[in-house]
């Protein structure tokens, strides 16, 4: 019975109908279209009939998929309104913003963002989990999920707020201990620390004119999060790859340098994850608005745009 009352699924259909397509609704949704047809699938085979006829010219409602839309919209139309009540007629956000993110754009970028949400709507409470594992928003009840990274399949909608570089550094004292170095190769038997909360913490793809290089050099120290392993690489303990809004204050300290400035390495997404919805509540809207500013902010004062 639980399955029959998933609005998230009624959303799927009923917008397949209004658009007239799975690619549509999905663009409407933002997720991808392959989500959309296994949702609906999932919803007739809940009900144990076919809601949609479908040929490669056209797609159409059967009988009963028709009067299952009629309902369905009444039932949505009804838990907007609630909703709304709630929250859509509010012009400032309120209640407990709840929102996931990894441990280092957490720490750079995350927390003067909830700082300047909090000082803008001092009403406000945030409850925010720093943690390199990905978040389940719907069994951990989030608002939102930051994603840094290459952004894996779901049936979540995503909203990309920036991208990031990735920079090979090490401290200047371990930068003239390993000597000259010239392409990536050059560093494959130097010392590296291992990110363990990366998918591949030592296999890395530069590319300078378009000619890629990929190395996979050792590592002499292995850490499982971010800022362990950054730690180590502040303590010129071995080279290390992290991203640019990570090691920008270290790099403009001196406390760091950035090794082959002239080979790139893959740039990452930066988006926020969401439950399923046709809207957001304020709360949400408007800090994402302060983010997307302070990305935007981040890119233009940073050294990825000098």
């Amino acid at each position: 019975m639980n399955d029959l009352l998933n609005l998230n699924r009624l959303i799927y259909f009923t917008t397949v109908l209004e658009t007239g397509s799975f690619t549509a609704a999905g663009d409407r949704l933002g997720v991808a279209k392959a989500v959309v047809s296994h949702q609906v699938a999932m919803l007739e085979k809940e009900l144990g009939v076919t809601l949609l006829t479908r040929t490669t010219r056209r797609l159409r409602a059967t009988e009963e998929g028709r009067l299952f839309y009629e309902r369905c919209t009444e039932i949505l139309r009804d838990a907007e309104s609630a909703y709304a009540e709630v929250s859509q007629h509010r012009i400032e956000p309120s209640g407990v913003l709840t929102l996931a993110a990894p441990l280092d754009y957490g720490s750079a970028v995350l927390a003067p963002t909830i700082a300047a949400y909090l000082a803008r709507y001092p009403h406000m409470r945030v409850d925010v989990a720093f943690d390199d594992q990905i978040s389940d928003i719907v069994a951990e009840r989030l608002d939102l999920s930051i994603r840094v990274g290459w952004l894996a399949d779901s049936s979540h909608p995503a909203r990309r707020l920036g991208s990031f570089r990735q920079l090979l550094v090490a401290t200047p004292a371990l930068a003239q201990r390993i000597g000259s170095v010239n392409e990536p190769a050059d560093l494959e038997n130097r010392p590296w620390i291992a990110n363990g909360a990366l998918r591949n913490a030592l296999r890395w793809t530069f590319s300078r004119d378009g000619s890629p290089m990929t190395i996979e050099p050792g590592s002499i120290v292995k850490t499982d999060k971010t800022p362990a392993a950054y730690a180590c690489a502040l303590a010129g303990i071995g080279l290390g790859v992290f991203p640019d809004f990570l090691v920008e204050p270290d790099l403009d300290a001196g406390r760091l340098v950035q090794l082959l400035p002239q080979w790139s390495l893959p740039e990452g997404g930066i988006h926020a994850v969401f439950p399923v919805a046709r809207f957001r509540p304020a709360k949400v809207r408007v800090f994402l608005d302060l983010l997307v500013a302070a990305e935007r902010e981040r890119r233009r004062g940073g050294r990825a745009d000098r």
